[in-house]
């Protein structure tokens, strides 16, 4: 049997633990559910919509982490709601979502779309929060290999670069693509990626850098530990 692509790897898993999430109770009718961003979580969201257009479930109300999967809800004709809306109330039954890297702990990156604000106030006011990836997530630690992203106010980069540099971070502002300048993320921040030489604790730096003057958010989620689905290049697909 041929192995799977990373392309398909995702469109697996997305599939995957939608149906299986059905199947055991933790998607239903009338539920809050967080849509997350980016090229693993999208299958998720189709097949989402795939389920409401069969019918298996209806009245579906979603929050959506980003403008990109806002839009690909309104296409797919789900409908999207603030989590500050009187029906959500500031918290969701279930999100979904996809990540950069996953330790064996199940704590995550997240951010390489540049939505990790929004990614965690749905993941943290989550009562279960699903994450899908494929098999190059599944990395052994964090802080080496994926960037952690961190969201800054503009005004406070150069005084930020100086304190996550102290801390042994390699600090880069992202660049857009096909964009002159930094990325700007839906917010109006900057993205600063950071990369160390050696593993790092992340749940300790989610509460250290998250104190500092200027930073709006840090892409270590670690608060919310996950239910995970990894595709693996042999079909089979992973909870962990």
């Amino acid at each position: 049997m041929a192995e799977l692509s990373q392309a398909e790897q995702k469109k697996l898993v997305g599939a995957y633990a939608v149906d299986k999430l059905l199947e055991e109770g933790l998607i239903f009718s009338g539920m809050k559910i967080g849509l997350g961003t980016g090229s693993t979580a999208m299958p998720a969201v189709e097949r989402l919509a795939y389920h409401l257009k069969a019918g298996t479930i209806k009245d579906i109300k979603a929050v959506s982490t980003s403008f990109q999967t806002t839009i690909a809800c309104e296409k797919l004709g789900i409908p999207v709601y603030s989590m500050n809306a009187a029906v959500i109330g500031g918290q969701l039954d279930l999100a979904i979502d996809g990540a950069d890297e996953i330790s064996p702990e199940n704590n995550l990156i997240k951010g390489g779309g540049a939505a990790l604000l929004l990614e965690k106030i749905v993941a943290y006011n989550a009562k279960q929060f699903v994450v899908v990836a494929d098999s190059s997530k599944d990395v052994p630690h964090l802080g080496t290999g994926f960037a952690l992203p961190v969201e800054i106010v503009a005004e406070a980069r150069s005084s930020l670069v100086r304190q996550l540099e102290a801390l042994g971070a390699q600090c880069t502002l992202r660049e857009g693509i096909r964009k002159a300048g930094p990325v700007v993320t839906d917010n109006g921040n900057l993205i600063l990626d950071l990369l160390w030489k050696e593993p790092v604790d992340a749940a300790a730096l989610e509460n250290t850098i998250k104190a500092m003057v200027g930073v709006v958010e840090v892409g270590f989620f670690t608060k919310n530990k996950p239910r995970c689905y990894i595709a693996r290049n042999d079909g089979s697909v992973t909870q962990r």
